[in-house]
């Protein structure tokens, strides 16, 4: 028999399309409803007519929800989970990427090599002295005209004190360099990490990031390139100490690399 109009009011509640479930049995519901009243020829009272109103109704209301769902569940097969860009905790970093070095105010791009164990800084007029019997290097930046930088870097001469040499074997033989510690930002990486320094003009990227700086860190996907955005720095410090630093004979040192800041 066909639901009265109360009864029918009660399916309308929102809390009776909880589930899939719930609707099928209430259409199954509605259908035997009607067959019932037609075999019975039971449409023709007023009431019985206002009923099987009110059931088409709500017939084509389950219709419409049913149709919701489905399509609600295709769309939610269709769209790809979510993607990390971290592994475990550690970024994935591309071969080659932008990384920030915020004491130089520049960013550079890097090759990222975990066959190398330390990491490369290009740099030329490398110059070796003491400073209250502390090792300390003088250079500057091997940039060439393709290394996208601010003109405040070229020709600047920077100091920084020396960690500790580093014995490079190659082909030819084997060298000692100095080693110096800079502040990188990569991505979310933000940390000290060490670079010996060495002329990298001739070769594409000016810095090379080694397994030391990415060990526990980043994991490398070779076969992607700039997976995070440039870091990008106002150029206005690093000229005015520059030029502070060198009327008064002496090279700039960023703070990060030296245990005093003049006022």
């Amino acid at each position: 028999m066909l639901q009265t109009q109360d009864e029918q009011t009660a399916w309308l509640s929102p809390d009776s399309f909880a589930t899939r479930d719930d609707l099928e049995t209430q259409r199954k519901r509605l259908e035997q409803g009607f067959t019932q009243a037609c075999s019975l020829d039971q449409a023709r009272d007023e009431a019985q007519l206002a009923a099987i109103h009110t059931s088409l109704d709500m017939l084509q209301r389950i219709q419409g929800a049913l149709r919701a769902l489905d399509q609600q569940r295709t769309i939610t097969r269709e769209c790809p989970p979510p993607v990390d860009d971290r592994i475990g905790g550690k970024e994935i970093v591309g071969e080659v990427e932008w990384i920030g070095l915020p004491s130089l105010g520049t960013a550079l791009k890097a090759r990222v090599d975990t066959g190398a164990t330390s990491s490369s800084l290009t740099a030329h007029e490398i110059t070796r002295f003491e400073r209250d019997g502390q090792n300390w290097v003088r250079f500057q930046l091997a940039l060439t005209d393709e290394d996208e930088v601010g003109e405040h870097l070229h020709g600047i001469w920077l100091e920084a004190p020396v960690v500790r040499r580093a014995r490079i074997i190659q082909a030819a033989g084997s060298e000692s360099r100095p080693v110096i510690r800079l502040p990188v930002k990569l991505g979310r990486i933000e940390q000290s990490a060490e670079f010996t320094l060495s002329d990298r003009s001739q070769l594409t990227y000016p810095v090379l990031l080694g397994r030391r700086f990415l060990m526990d860190m980043a994991v490398v996907d070779v076969s992607q390139r700039y997976l995070h955005a440039r870091p990008h720095y106002p150029h206005n410090v690093l000229p005015a100490l520059a030029a502070r630093d060198q009327a008064r004979g002496d090279a700039y040192s960023p703070p990060a690399m030296r245990d005093d800041v003049r006022d």
